[in-house]
């Protein structure tokens, strides 16, 4: 892992009236991971520290921790030609070395050795506020046509995390049904929705969304 990223809260650039938490910046110290209950009624994000604008649609127990790869950011700034420091997507963990993309739903993620147990839930879903913080027109479709999301996470157990911390994948399910896969099929590729139903771990909210749209096909 490379970096450990929390909030440095500032007005929304898409809503100045609220404020937000996706501008995230790399931190020297530990930071706590726990579960942070009900999105719109817990604590938001599942990293002590961290701050959620909008709970009504981030955060809660499905999206405790985002992460994203260094890797792909990499493959953002030379698309971009633009510099893209760890943090700039908003996620919480930077990682180096894991294929973020292809992680399953319902892997769970080792942090360190005494760190907690996270479990791959769903894709981000870009939004509004992504695209005016980074000052991109086209910024969701661009992103969705890459379909390199980052995965959400929930945590399994608390544990303690830190920049330089392994991540070891300690259980993969045995299903296909990868970040990519999920993102694809909500974003662009609605056929692909059947085989999410494979994948007992998606997050609640895609769940509903799948077997809604498959019980009215």
């Amino acid at each position: 892992m490379l970096s450990v990223n929390l909030a440095r809260v500032r007005p929304n650039p898409d809503a100045p009236s609220r404020p937000t938490g996706i501008d995230k910046s790399a931190v020297d110290e530990s930071v706590m991971v726990r579960s942070p209950g009900p999105m719109r009624d817990g604590l938001g994000s599942g990293l002590v520290g961290d701050t959620i604008g909008n709970q009504k649609l981030h955060g809660g127990d499905d999206q405790a921790v985002y992460a994203y790869a260094r890797e792909d950011l990499d493959g953002w700034e030379a698309l971009l030609a633009r510099p893209l420091r760890n943090g700039m997507f908003g996620e919480n963990l930077t990682t180096s070395g894991l294929d973020v993309t292809e992680a399953l739903i319902g892997e769970r993620w080792r942090i360190g050795t005494d760190g907690p147990l996270l479990e791959v839930s769903a894709p981000r879903t870009p939004c509004r506020t992504f695209s005016a913080f980074l000052e991109l027109d086209k910024w969701i479709k661009t992103f969705t046509t890459a379909a390199k999301p980052g995965a959400y996470l929930r945590v399994i157990s608390p544990g303690v995390v830190r920049a330089g911390d392994h991540i070891s994948v300690d259980h993969r399910p045995d299903h296909n049904v990868t970040i990519g896969l999920v993102f694809r099929a909500r974003m662009s590729d609605p056929d692909l929705l059947p085989k999410l139903l494979a994948a007992d771990a998606l997050s609640s909210e895609l769940k509903t969304y799948v077997r809604r749209r498959v019980e009215s096909s």
